[in-house]
């Protein structure tokens, strides 16, 4: 009992310490892209009224204009609507950013403006990637046992063979989680964003999780949203939760595969790569295996006339 506590006391650390890493990551990209991304601002409302005040405009200053446009627009800059609105670089901002980075999601919706920002990116999703994995690797191996282990034992103590216990687990842990990870999302983000269809929502869902991160829907970038900050954390805990059971549904159907034989088959890694039988059990959890029995002439001591030597070995 106290192994679990300091275990699960563990992986709290690990969630508050990854936490903590999203919020200096946010503090430094908002300090330093946000005077960058302010004087953008101004440089594209300057070019709007000088280009607006023309008298006459022809095709390469009309082509220079979209150019910078875009280019603006690229980094997150949109010259449609007022110039002073919401930045893509407060605190809440900058720590979706973050999250997408380490996440590997990656939008695109933002991006560094500066030197020192790209160069900082570099060191962060350096540190940040590995780290990600590793938590939500020890989330998904403390869900193991009350979401999988525990229910596919359940099933068998019920008369179920193995094989079909976690078939039948995994579909039910497979519908659950579409449910509320995809269907349901996609529910909310129709209703939140007004341009998005429930087929949006659901690609936004489908696109994120599984961290393509196409960039073409990202929720919270519309003008006039409303409480975009809580908006974006909400975001970044479903980002968060999706991905850790998004890892579970996987690890899941790799012991399932190698509990029907389709690893063998396929001459594929097991899932635990150890030499140890112990370490290669069901993920059934069913009784523990008793220890084979030694073979009694096994046990004894070998004659050393019966070993063989060099010397018989040569006279062979």
């Amino acid at each position: 009992m106290q192994s679990v506590s300091r275990s699960w006391l563990l992986l709290s650390g690990f969630v508050l310490f990854y936490v903590i890493y999203l919020l200096f990551g946010a503090l430094v990209f908002s300090s330093i892209e946000r005077p960058v991304e302010e004087r953008l601002r101004h440089d594209m409302q300057v070019l709007t009224e000088e280009f607006l005040n023309r008298s006459c405009v022809n095709a390469a200053s009309l082509e220079l204009f979209l150019l910078k446009v875009l280019r603006a627009n690229k980094y997150g800059v949109s010259v449609i609507g007022n110039f002073s609105g919401a930045t893509n670089w407060d605190l809440p901002s900058s720590m979706f950013f973050a999250n997408t980075l380490v996440t590997t999601v990656g939008y695109g919706h933002t991006s560094p403006l500066s030197d020192a920002g790209k160069a900082f990116s570099i060191f962060y999703a350096l540190l940040g990637v590995p780290f990600t994995m590793l938590v939500l690797t020890a989330c998904v191996q403390r869900l193991m046992y009350p979401l999988v282990i525990a229910p596919v034992s359940a099933l068998q103590k019920s008369g179920l063979n193995p094989r079909p216990a976690t078939t039948i687990h995994f579909v039910l842990l497979l519908v659950l989680v579409l449910l509320a990870f995809f269907l349901a999302p996609a529910a909310v983000f129709s209703t939140l964003e007004a341009s998005w269809t429930f087929l949006d929502g659901i690609y936004f869902c489908f696109i994120s999780l599984c961290t393509i991160g196409l960039g073409d829907f990202v929720p919270a970038t519309q003008p006039g949203v409303k409480h975009r900050g809580l908006y974006q954390i909400s975001v970044m805990v479903y980002l968060f939760l999706g991905l850790m059971m998004m890892y579970l549904l996987l690890s899941f159907f790799h012991k399932m595969a190698d509990l029907h034989g389709l690893t063998t088959l396929l001459q594929l890694p097991r899932c635990d790569d150890s030499d140890l039988e112990d370490d290669r059990e069901p993920i059934v959890g069913g009784e523990p295996k008793a220890p084979p029995l030694k073979d009694k002439a096994a046990s004894k001591p070998l004659d050393p006339s019966s070993q063989a030597s060099y010397n018989s070995i040569s006279k062979g």
